[in-house]
């Protein structure tokens, strides 16, 4: 390689790498203290999002419903992907 295209390169990693940095800047990701020990609120909203998914699987089940929805895995599993966007949502405040 040329010695101009090497710093080309080098040039288009530095500014890329420091792009890249600047998301890592400011108020730092969403987290919860439990016991003094920091958590991502990420895992917060699955957690929310695992806790829907069984309360409708309950519903579902004792009203009887289950047993005709040709897929009650993937239903579930959308109700609870759903609530946990929702609790993503309203955590972060859009």
């Amino acid at each position: 390689m040329k010695r101009s295209a090497l710093r080309t390169a080098a040039k288009v990693l530095v500014v890329t790498t420091l792009g890249l940095e600047c998301g890592c800047a400011g108020a730092g990701a969403p987290s919860i203290t439990v016991a003094g020990a920091y958590f991502p609120a990420w895992l917060a909203c699955a957690l929310v999002g695992v806790a829907a998914a069984l309360a409708a699987r309950v519903v579902l089940s004792a009203s009887g419903r289950v047993s005709v929805l040709p897929l009650p895995l993937l239903v579930c599993s959308a109700v609870g992907a759903a609530c946990a966007a929702l609790a993503w949502a309203a955590w972060i405040g859009l």
